[in-house]
């Protein structure tokens, strides 16, 4: 009967043990360089935590005797033409709520003097968050979940744990952190609808990237409340701050929750 709670009637370990042992093998590499990090005075770098997830993700596909591509799916041209079309939804999903704020003079603009070193710093940093969290939220942990209880118990489980990776971010009060709780759960979905509908990273991740890019580098809106150097500068013109986001970012204002519940439906359908 014990062995029951542990395998499967194929005699193999369940895969809600695999996602035990993922966060096993996670903390017992992370939690030691936190520890050496706070003695030390030094921060653990976005890309050292992308190297954790990484190793992690690699060591239990192997224990799991699965292809460690299925973490993202054949690197063919497939999976980067589908990397290109998240790009451009991702682009769609930031660029159109601005459109829509601009055309109705709720934003205005001021411009920066154009940077090639702003947009490579831009592009590198959203690129290693897209990375870190598409691999830690749709990678082994997100395929083992649907393996056991199906596609939808894996979204809500998985979107949840993305929000509350995101809740104690700067500006996360009142009306703001209602409006970017909904979204930022909304997007996880989306996120994921997009990995099942290609059982590849390629298109989460254009989208992650490219949402984040577009948002905080080309746009200057704050990404869930964190604000870098970008091109463009908004003038909120005395709006509604659930109508523009503020300086949290458009995830936090109405348009930015349409737009992201419209682009998940049509994912879904």
């Amino acid at each position: 009967m014990a062995l029951k709670v542990f395998k499967n009637a194929h005699g193999k370990l369940r895969n809600i043990w695999w996602v035990v042992i993922f966060f096993l093998i996670l903390a017992s590499l992370l939690f030691p360089l936190i520890f050496i990090s706070k003695q030390y005075n030094f921060e653990v770098s976005l890309t050292c935590q992308g190297i954790i997830i990484l190793v992690t993700s690699v060591i239990c596909q192997l224990l799991s005797r699965n292809p460690i591509y299925n973490l993202v799916g054949k690197l063919n041209f497939t999976w980067f033409k589908e990397l290109i079309f998240g790009l451009l939804v991702g682009a769609f999903l930031m660029g159109i709520p601005a459109l829509i704020l601009t055309a109705f003079g709720f934003v205005s603009w001021q411009t920066s003097s154009f940077s090639y070193s702003t947009i490579v710093s831009g592009l590198t940093l959203f690129v290693a968050v897209a990375l870190v969290e598409e691999l830690l939220f749709r990678g082994f942990i997100f395929q083992r979940l649907i393996d056991a209880f199906g596609q939808w118990p894996a979204q809500l489980v998985i979107a949840g744990l993305f929000l509350l990776t995101h809740l104690n971010n700067p500006g996360m009060t009142g009306i703001t952190k209602v409006l970017a709780s909904i979204n930022i759960f909304i997007a996880s979905l989306m996120f994921g609808i997009a990995y099942i509908k290609t059982k590849k990273l390629a298109m989460p991740l254009g989208l992650h990237i490219m949402a984040n890019f577009m948002q905080g580098t080309i746009l200057g809106f704050g990404v869930s409340g964190e604000q870098e150097t970008s091109l463009f500068k908004p003038v909120f013109n005395h709006s509604f701050i659930w109508l523009t986001g503020g300086q949290f970012g458009l995830e936090a204002s109405v348009l930015g929750l349409l737009s992201v519940f419209f682009i998940t439906i049509l994912f879904y359908k």
